[in-house]
């Protein structure tokens, strides 16, 4: 999986625990918007800052149940349409 940071956007406080519990490649923007399955994660000012990338549903799967697990949640948990450009998009509650 691939991920990266939008530019000026600022990280959320949480971040550190994301980059501690999934495994992660850093790549540039453009290259992570390109893998078949997003995910976005959501500062305290409500934007999407960090993005991550899947190529295999897997993955994605491991990545969302890992947000999961550090007590974020996903607004897209019960809907199959994309928002923002993400399959899922992860806040703290």
């Amino acid at each position: 999986m691939k991920t990266s940071l939008i530019e000026g956007k600022k990280p959320a406080h949480f971040d550190k625990h994301i980059i501690g519990n999934l495994l992660l490649d850093v790549a540039p923007l453009d290259e992570v918007q390109e893998e078949p399955m997003l995910i976005g994660v959501r500062n305290e000012a409500g934007e999407i800052y960090r993005l991550i990338g899947a190529t295999k549903l897997n993955s994605f799967m491991n990545a969302v149940e890992e947000l999961a697990d550090l007590g974020l949640e996903d607004e897209l948990e019960n809907t199959e349409e994309q928002k923002e450009g993400c399959d899922a998009i992860f806040a703290e509650p």
